[in-house]
């Protein structure tokens, strides 16, 4: 396949967000009377939009007023980001090797991306193509936020890669043209990511950032990524 653009996830792909940032919402959960584990909330909310996990909130769990719940909650995360988070291990040299364009398609509001990858050098990477669902009508799984990628950089969505977490990711670069690889965090504690992953319509999936260096030099081709490190064996 011909790929002019790589379009990024950034939670769970870009940055290892997803136990912080579920930890604390069980927390915040448990202190409003909601005992939900960590586990859960992971399964639960994880690849949603930050519109969308408060429509769970209050449809799901019954909490009237989320609004000062998340409040709440963004506080302690955006603090605990700054003290604890880090990249996905391996991911900063996986992305420096690209030559195609590329960019970031996240759920995540803008501030939060500021607070998350913005700690990194990551975000220089990417900058200023860095994309939130609140710049479209509808989050992932829709695909508008994918079409903005594209048509922002000028690149037909079938010649862009999406490279996603989550199976709201995948159907929604799916459903915009364009072809999916599912990433899977090897410590991730929820079974059977990979095939979650492929029945949102995936074309692989792979493990970790050694995994996708090793997709990267199939799906783009080894002469236009650069190879100056040897990814380790990973599934795929």
């Amino acid at each position: 396949m011909t790929i002019d653009l790589v379009i990024f996830d950034c939670d769970g792909v870009l940055i290892d967000s997803e136990p912080v940032a579920s930890r604390i919402l069980s927390e915040t959960l448990t202190a409003a009377g909601i005992g939900l584990s960590e586990g859960e909330v992971r399964r639960r909310f994880t690849g949603y939009s930050d519109s969308d996990a408060r429509i769970i909130c209050r449809d799901e769990l019954g909490i009237a007023d989320p609004e000062p719940l998340f409040s709440a909650m963004s506080t302690r995360l955006y603090g605990e980001f700054a003290r604890s988070l880090q990249p996905m291990p391996g991911i900063a040299e996986v992305v420096s090797s690209v030559r195609q364009m590329k960019c970031v398609a996240s759920n995540s509001t803008m501030e939060r991306l500021r607070n998350s990858l913005g700690l990194f050098g990551l975000w220089k990477d990417f900058a200023p193509h860095i994309y939130s669902a609140e710049m479209v009508a509808r989050p992932k799984p829709a695909p508008d936020l994918f079409f903005l990628c594209a048509e922002t950089l000028g690149v037909d969505p079938a010649r862009c890669l999406v490279i996603d977490d989550s199976p709201h990711g995948i159907a929604g670069g799916v459903a915009a043209g364009m072809k999916a690889i599912g990433f899977v965090d090897p410590a991730d504690p929820r079974a059977g990511r990979h095939e979650v992953l492929r029945d949102a319509g995936a074309v692989m999936t792979v493990t970790a950032a050694s995994g996708l260096a090793r997709a990267f030099e199939t799906v783009l081709g080894a002469g236009r990524v650069r190879t100056h490190h040897q990814a380790a064996p990973a599934a795929v």
